[in-house]
């Protein structure tokens, strides 16, 4: 299991062995949603708020 830097809070958040890129993590330490944008380095960013399309 390996680590990267929550974007949020700088805490560092376990990245599950078998973690696919684009994945949901919640941070442990402020909560934030967070997106595995890169499996090499591991980066982490917040995760994209869902927004309602209205019927569009």
């Amino acid at each position: 299991m390996s680590t990267a830097l929550c974007p949020e809070c700088e805490a560092d958040v376990r990245i599950p062995g078998d973690a696919v890129q684009n994945e949901l993590i919640a941070c442990p330490d402020c909560g934030a949603e967070l997106e595995l944008v890169s499996l090499n380095p591991l980066t982490l960013e917040r995760a994209p708020e869902v927004e309602e399309d209205w019927g569009e």
